[in-house]
């Protein structure tokens, strides 16, 4: 227990929130600090605005812009404006080569990128083979940088794992997984980001997702906290449905809020922490509840209880 030094007010400080998948042109992000997010990873976005940002809160990392193949996912969508899709037609790592894998990673490299991302939706428009992939993955590899990947549609989930991507942007929900699958991704170290609440109007999606994230994390598999903010209409900040549905997918208790305070794709955020009012719950069963009362504050403004 810790108290707030202005406030007297007593209560829990954790480690900052962190949102993992949010598109920050699509939402209003001055709200997310007192909805209890610290941090958030953008998951496709224009680079040149990205870089341009200053400090503050959130803090926010980012992949820039979306890779995909010339007339795929998300390419031509209203939400998705020219700025944040970059198309890849040749597997050439040299720099400058036009449509070239290295071109690609090194724009948005150079725009201070964190991760990047790539689009594998065969259920909207072609997908990368299976060469030009392993080619953005070396090329992300040069620079030091994990490799995010929206999967999409039958054996997308597979491309992915064989190429050697590092992070889910989603829990596949197109498909079932098979055993094997989940098995290797969770062996091969691969990170979900959960994203179940997206799918709360189909049921299908729903129940497949939850079925293979629950598949993950029974063989291992490391989870995010994330939303997809800017998908739909939704609160800002932690979203109950979001802690509800992992809850649902055996990601419980401590493993909930280290799926929350994870700092990926960067190691810490600092100056901040995440406070939540009261004593924290006797029950695991109340652990998804308790956490949407969450705040950000200043680090520097508690006074921690040692008894």
């Amino acid at each position: 227990m810790c108290r707030r030094a202005l406030t007297g007010e007593t209560g829990v400080s954790l480690p900052p929130f962190v949102d993992h998948h949010v598109h920050l042109h699509l939402i209003d992000e001055h709200t997310l600090a007192e909805g209890g997010i610290a941090g958030v990873v953008d998951l496709g976005g224009d680079p040149v605005e990205l870089a341009r940002r200053g400090d503050g809160l959130p803090h926010v990392a980012y992949a820039g812009a979306f890779l995909t193949p010339v007339g795929g996912y998300p390419s031509g969508r209203g939400w998705a404006p020219d700025a944040i899709v970059r198309t890849v037609t040749d597997v050439s790592l040299h720099p400058g080569i036009p449509g070239g894998a290295g071109t690609a990673v090194d724009e948005q490299a150079s725009f201070g990128a964190s991760v990047i991302k790539v689009a594998l939706n065969a259920s909207a428009g072609p997908v990368f083979d299976a060469r030009t992939l392993d080619a953005i993955v070396a090329a992300a590899r040069i620079h030091d940088l994990p490799v995010v990947a929206h999967v999409e549609g039958a054996g997308m989930t597979a491309l992915a794992l064989d190429a050697g991507v590092d992070v889910l942007a989603h829990t596949p929900f197109s498909e079932a997984l098979d055993a094997a699958v989940v098995a290797r991704a969770a062996a091969s170290g691969q990170r979900w980001i959960s994203t179940l609440d997206i799918h709360h109007a189909d049921p299908v999606g729903a129940r497949t997702a939850s079925a293979n994230l629950a598949a993950f994390v029974a063989a291992g598999g490391s989870v995010l906290y994330g939303t997809d903010l800017g998908n739909g209409d939704r609160p800002i900040g932690v979203l109950a449905g979001e802690l509800t549905a992992l809850d649902h997918a055996a990601v419980r208790g401590g493993a909930l809020v280290d799926a929350l305070c994870d700092p990926w794709p960067v190691t810490s955020i600092t100056g901040v922490s995440t406070f939540i009012p009261g004593p924290p719950p006797a029950s695991l069963d109340d652990v998804a509840g308790w956490l949407v009362g969450a705040t950000v504050v200043p680090s520097e403004e508690f006074i921690h209880d040692d008894h």
